[in-house]
């Protein structure tokens, strides 16, 4: 890769969970300050590797390393194996030269750690990864109304609970809409030394068009992508301070419509009149 990007994706949520919080009974996460929504760099990763590993599989280079189930330090030491250190995870501790061996080997291999980058020093040390392709917390347009509502389930666990007349009660959390904001940075000099190329920047583009497509339950409700915005440099530092360029993508309200309920109820404007220099936008949504 020899360009630098920045990028604003705009995703929303309707009748659903976008992101719950372990913490708070599994509710919609929140900034308590302005009661703004808020979904996790991470959830969106978490969507970016199941649809990689959709996609192409789980065949290298396309594999993904933090995935459901996955023993991380079993992944590792395959890396040292295939780059012929003499490391068995318990005994012999990898030196300097085998590290950096092993965490070639692993970026080679995995999607997601030359993607994202990944801490690889948990077993058989293969250090650590600094991945090109960074995101921010997304947070909503507006202030979101997260709500707590009571379901029942007419079946039973165990026979002699089978005349009861009660119903078995829970919980369910959803909003009923949020418009949620992202920036995306992807360096093209931490590109180089991950590996990360023109096709695994495809991919992740297609990841961030389609994963919520191959994403659905009846928590999260409708997710949907809304708006993908490119800024595509023309040198590997760039010619623009990203805050700049995600001064030119505005999102509000449109006239008249009091509270959000759909995409339909923004109006998204991108200014792209006297851009710096060596800057290319493009909308891939």
């Amino acid at each position: 890769m020899n360009n630098r990007y920045d990028f604003v994706y705009l995703f929303d949520c309707k009748d659903g969970n976008p992101n719950g919080d372990p913490d708070a009974a599994n509710s919609p996460r929140i900034d308590p300050q302005d009661m703004h929504g808020l979904v996790s760099d991470v959830c969106l990763k978490r969507k970016i590797r199941n649809f990689a590993l959709l996609a192409k599989g789980g065949k290298s280079p396309f594999d993904i390393f933090v995935q459901q189930g996955s023993v991380l330090n079993d992944k590792i030491l395959e890396g040292h194996q295939a780059a012929g250190n003499d490391v068995d995870g318990k005994k012999k501790t990898a030196d300097r030269k085998q590290v950096q061996s092993a965490r070639s080997e692993m970026c080679k291999r995995f999607y997601d750690v030359r993607t994202f980058g990944a801490v690889m020093s948990t077993g058989s040390n293969a250090g650590q990864v600094r991945g090109p392709v960074q995101l921010t917390f997304s947070r909503s347009i507006d202030p979101i109304l997260p709500l707590d509502l009571s379901i029942t389930r007419m079946a039973v666990t165990e026979a002699k609970e089978a005349d009861a007349p009660n119903q078995t009660m829970g919980r369910k959390n959803l909003i009923p809409y949020g418009l949620y904001r992202c920036h995306g940075f992807i360096s093209a000099h931490l590109a180089e030394q991950t590996g990360f190329s023109d096709d695994d920047l495809a991919l992740f583009w297609q990841s961030l068009i389609q994963m919520f497509d191959h994403d659905r339950s009846a928590s999260r409700g409708t997710m949907s992508p809304q708006k993908l915005v490119v800024f595509k440099h023309q040198s590997m530092l760039g010619n623009a301070p990203a805050h700049k360029l995600f001064e030119r993508v505005t999102v509000q309200r449109k006239s008249g419509v009091a509270v959000g309920r759909s995409f339909a109820d923004y109006e998204v404007v991108v200014n792209k009149t006297g851009l710096p220099p060596g800057i290319e936008p493009t909308e891939l949504v």
